[in-house]
């Protein structure tokens, strides 16, 4: 291991930060108690590498750390300042001067999701409300309430629990990740209050006396070139013909790709897209499967896939940060949802280094995923998050 595996940081608006680079839950935990035995704090995110045992870890977390509102989740490898990371885990608590946080599970999302999933964020709302009524008169025009998700990336399901939560919760924004497994798409968990949870999302809602505003970046523009999907088990995310013919096969050609050599890389460099009210969305290919194409998003049978197309990542990335520092007059901190494909995309063109710039510039942490949330939608090939400013007349810098 390395001599010294944590970098922990206090940010302007007093959240803290741990980017842990080791494997022994006892040590990560003194770590974040260490911190909570400072001051104050109401919440506590960690996403996890899959290495760890996610039980263990929660339960740890949950025994050691004295913050009341824990959420975790494993990943398909983390982001920090330091860029893309793998192994360890990266913590991120809210102090309780200026945030409050209450959070649920919602169990059996794959055959409960959208009943009990808007049952469960209707209940927790009203706790919350009743929770943050002291606080309304600090609530400027700035902060106010937010929705965090981690949801199951295996559960094929996250598109129900979004409208689940979105029906219950219209009026607060919402963003979040598919909880990763690398990629090995065996085994994701999401946990709550000490406890590991598969075929289940965690739903957090938090609310800022800070400054914060979501935000979504992307690189791809629909072509010309179409696909029909003409058949598939939409269960499984799996699509076994396009145009009437072999989906892996009329994926190839349309490309002037060799079906036999079709790779992650393949997927991520030459994503399909779906028009949706007007705008196009990604639905990513996961893998080739025996039977056809499986994909990280929902997908049925007549649906029109676009061949997306490729521009500048690092550029769009550094737009959309850019536009959010101007609104806010700074970013001090970035919690960020990043899809696996990006990095690999990443990482076979050689512009990790570039990203790990970017993400150091804005102060950006968080992890890969299989899939990202973006207020009533479920995303592929995006960097959604949550970035936070300085509340007026505080003090410290801010990063831009």
């Amino acid at each position: 291991m390395r001599d010294a595996p944590t970098n922990g940081d206090l940010r302007a608006t007093g959240i803290e930060t741990i980017v842990y680079r080791g494997d022994d839950i006892a040590e990560l935990c003194t770590e974040a108690a260490a911190i909570a035995d400072e001051r104050e704090h109401t919440l506590l995110v960690a996403m996890f590498d899959p290495a760890f045992d996610a039980d263990e870890l929660a339960l740890a977390l949950k025994r050691r750390v004295a913050v009341p509102t824990q959420i975790c989740c494993s990943t398909a490898g983390n982001i920090s300042p330091f860029g893309y990371i793998d192994g360890g885990a990266v913590l991120v608590l809210f102090p309780a001067d200026s945030f409050e946080a209450l959070a649920a599970v919602v169990p059996d999302i794959s055959s409960e999701g959208l009943d009990r999933g808007a049952k469960i964020a209707a209940d927790l709302l009203s706790s919350f409300e009743r929770q943050v009524a002291h606080r309304r008169g600090e609530s400027r025009i700035e902060g106010g309430p937010f929705a965090l998700t981690f949801i199951d990336g295996l559960s094929n399901h996250e598109e129900v629990t979004v409208a689940a939560f979105q029906r219950a919760l219209p009026a607060i924004p919402l963003v979040g990740g598919s909880a990763g497994d690398g990629l090995s798409f065996r085994s994701t968990r999401v946990c709550h209050e000490g406890r590991a949870h598969a075929d289940a999302a965690v739903l957090c809602l938090v609310w800022s006396r800070l400054p914060f505003r979501l935000f979504k970046s992307e690189h791809y523009r629909p072509s010309d070139t179409r696909l029909v999907v003409t058949a598939c088990d939409a269960e499984k995310r799996l699509v076994t013909e396009l145009n009437g013919v072999d989906a892996a096969l009329e994926y190839a050609n349309v490309l002037g790709l060799d079906p036999k050599s079709l790779t992650p890389f393949s997927f991520a460099s030459h994503p399909v897209a779906v028009r949706v009210g007007g705008e196009h969305y990604c639905r990513s290919i996961r893998r080739m499967e025996p039977e056809g194409l499986s994909f990280f998003c929902a997908i049925e049978n007549g649906v029109v896939l676009t061949i997306a197309e490729g521009r500048d990542m690092i550029g769009t990335m550094r737009e959309t940060l850019d536009s959010v520092a101007e609104e806010m007059g700074g970013i001090d901190l970035v919690i960020g949802f990043d899809c696996i494909l990006r990095r690999i995309e990443a990482e076979e063109r050689q512009m990790s280094r570039q990203v790990a710039e970017v993400f150091r510039d804005y102060n950006v942490l968080g992890f890969t995923t299989y899939g990202e949330q973006y207020m009533s939608m479920h995303l592929n090939q995006t960097l959604t998050g949550i970035a936070f400013g300085r509340a007026a007349g505080s003090a410290g810098g801010l990063s831009a």
